[in-house]
């Protein structure tokens, strides 16, 4: 880590506000543009994060896996019954959708809202949250078509199995 800090920034220290709430740990930091790179050394307190109080690991420990910001995608193209999830051409299992659609209600990313109450039948929305992830999805977009080419961006109801 001291390589990676010494060679981003050799002069300019920087412990952002949520760092230096963090009673947990000792934080050394380094401001690289707007990027924050903790050096974390762990008190083995009760602790309100899940493995740091790095705003990337934070982030991380809720969107981190293979499926979540897909299912973000989906929700933000408007996607909101189940089905509508399992059509995406990433074919994702049935078992891993409801998980992560469980995982980010918990999170207070999305609500879950009753469409129909026989059978019971449920849609998904964004929380505010949920939307504030928007300008993710959009940087993750505009780097995967910069580095992938050939990468196709989805639109609103244009998903297709392939």
């Amino acid at each position: 880590m001291e390589s990676i800090n010494s060679n981003l920034h050799k002069t300019s220290h920087f412990i952002s506000p949520k760092l230096a709430k963090c009673k947990h740990s000792d934080y050394s930091a380094v401001q690289a543009s707007s990027l924050c790179l903790p050096s974390m050394t762990n008190h083995n307190d009760d602790k309100p994060f899940e493995r740091s109080c790095c705003p990337i690991a934070c982030a991380l420990d809720q969107l981190g896996d293979k499926w979540t910001l897909l299912v973000i995608r989906d929700l933000l193209l408007g996607k909101r019954r189940y089905q509508e999830f399992l059509e995406s051409p990433e074919n994702i299992a049935t078992n891993i959708l409801a998980d992560r659609l469980k995982k980010l209600e918990a999170a207070g990313i999305i609500v879950q809202q009753t469409y129909q109450l026989k059978p019971a039948r449920h849609e998904y929305l964004l929380t505010q949250k949920g939307e504030d992830l928007r300008p993710v999805i959009e940087a993750l977009v505009r780097w995967g078509k910069t580095h992938f080419p050939g990468a196709q961006v989805f639109r609103p109801h244009q998903f297709t199995k392939t």
